[in-house]
């Protein structure tokens, strides 16, 4: 699915009005008739409803959802925060359609026009919507403090007021929603870190808007689903043996991190790679040979670290490398040759990206089939420190392109940022995945699938869409709390049927 910008969607407004056709009131209805029906499906109708509204077309929504929740016996008191201009068309005609239902309506010229509230409330945000380009001030910021301090349930339309949808909100007072009701597909900022706290929990309402729209547009930031992931996915031939599905090599673990070569490798094997190499310092022999009996070891010289690339690396399909790793000279030199040498599919995950931040020449020696897969911090130990979330995703649009090669950026919602300039957000996860060894076990799945032969990109998007998606049906079993790494590759089968 696309993400638009908000200037996107109301193209996607105007080109519903004009091709559809249907008037733009009529469309305003339609999304407040959806509000009104979520409302009094879950009972916020049989409280007070308290709904606040500005003069573009969100308090228009506003008004039509307070005229739809009187017209079914519920007690709403609406206000309109006065801006010293007149409102939109399509606001000035639902102020006047709903003066035939009501008297009890406000118009908030100051803070002394602040109603009180307590927290038996319900109270509708429809004051900006995604129509904000700015940050709250003087008045409207007042009465945004004002309302998330009332303790009531809050309910914002389209968009928490004060947040922007295509820019970070830092800094800004922004209305605290228990609910978001936001219309017909989800807002790029709703995959944020930075706006969890603001905008609750995020209903997507249909309002009918022209699927043609959404068909001939483009748009760099797509949000990924099950369908797609069917489309990648590749089922076994029935006369199928393990020589066509690839040899991985996994480069990981030292001395007291061995815990995380383990959790790669069982996660390689699962995913479906045909044979896996595992290349440990010698102290890992044991440990691997024991806990993974199906993947073949092959030992450094060195007892607690890496010092030597294997030459068997040059028949292999694929290469993940970083789990456990450590930061050692010896270690480092070998990051490097396999960058120069071995030009194969390779994962580069937790210590040969701190690896690479330390080498500063070593960026010149990635190449197209290199995948990154950083969380946070140690992308912007590669490329620096971001301001904000919006920040993070452009600036790892921007090092795709530069370096060529795809980066996976680990977060709630996972994102792949592809050379072309292509983003796509995982639909997958959960809070339980938050665990130690869990991006071992990416790396692995990463790595096997790559082994298999799915392209880089290919990899990258069923990879991540499996990994959260094992983690989804562990939590489901076992609980947020109790998941740890290794349910997440006992689940990955599940995960699998979940597609084929």
């Amino acid at each position: 699915m696309k993400l638009f910008t908000a200037e996107q969607f109301r193209a996607w407004d105007a080109y519903t009005i004009s091709q559809e056709p249907i008037a733009s009131i009529d469309l305003m209805e339609r999304a407040a008739t959806q509000c009104a029906d979520w409302m009094l499906q879950r009972g916020f109708g049989r409280k007070p409803v308290h709904i606040f509204c500005g003069k573009g077309n969100n308090g228009g929504d506003g008004l039509a959802l307070a005229r739809l929740l009187l017209q079914q016996g519920c007690r709403v008191h609406c206000y309109v925060l006065e801006s010293g201009q007149l409102g939109t068309p399509d606001f000035q005609a639902n102020l006047h359609r709903l003066h035939a239902h009501t008297h009890d309506l406000h118009f908030i010229q100051g803070s002394s026009f602040f109603p009180a509230l307590s927290t038996g409330d319900i109270v509708v945000d429809a004051l900006f919507g995604t129509g904000l380009n700015k940050a709250p001030e003087g008045i409207s910021k007042e009465l945004l403090q004002h309302l998330n301090h009332s303790g009531a349930t809050g309910i914002s339309l389209d968009l928490p007021s004060g947040m922007l949808a295509d820019d970070s909100s830092a800094g800004h007072t922004v209305f605290c929603a228990t609910h978001t009701l936001t219309f017909q597909q989800l807002k790029r900022c709703f995959l944020m870190p930075e706006n969890q706290d603001a905008m609750g929990e995020v209903q997507v309402l249909p309002i009918g808007l022209h699927p043609d729209y959404s068909a001939i547009t483009p748009a760099p930031w797509v949000l990924t689903d099950a369908e797609q992931m069917r489309r990648i996915y590749r089922p076994r031939p029935r006369f199928a043996h393990k020589g066509i599905f690839g040899h991985a090599f996994l480069l990981a673990g030292s001395r007291g991190k061995m815990g995380a070569a383990v959790l790669a490798a069982a996660a390689c094997l699962r995913s479906g790679a045909g044979l896996l190499s595992c290349v440990v310092p010698d102290c890992g022999y044991p440990i691997l040979q024991s806990a993974v009996p199906e993947a073949m070891v092959t030992p450094d010289p060195h007892d607690a670290y890496l010092t030597v690339l294997p030459s068997a690396l040059s028949s292999c399909d694929a290469v993940g490398i970083g789990p456990g790793l450590g930061l050692h000279e010896e270690t480092a030199a070998c990051l490097l040759q396999l960058l120069q040498e071995h030009h194969r599919p390779t994962v580069l995950d937790a210590d040969a990206l701190n690896l690479l931040s330390i080498k500063e020449s070593a960026g010149s020696l990635l190449h197209a089939d290199c995948l990154l897969t950083p969380h946070p911090k140690e992308f912007e130990r590669l490329f620096g420190p971001c301001a904000n979330d919006f920040e993070r995703v452009e600036r790892a649009s921007e090092a795709a392109r530069r370096l060529h090669c795809c980066i996976l950026v680990k977060s709630h919602y996972s994102y792949l940022a592809n050379p072309d300039g292509m983003v796509f957000f995982n639909t997958t996860g959960n809070p339980g995945m938050a665990t130690a060894g869990s991006g071992d076990v990416l790396t692995g799945i990463l790595t096997g699938l790559l082994a298999q032969g799915y392209s880089v990109e290919e990899a990258a998007l069923l990879g991540m869409y499996l990994h959260g998606k094992a983690g989804d049906l562990a939590a489901d079993q076992l609980s947020e709390e109790a998941l740890v790494a290794g349910d997440i590759t006992r689940f990955l089968g599940n995960a699998f049927r979940s597609i084929s």
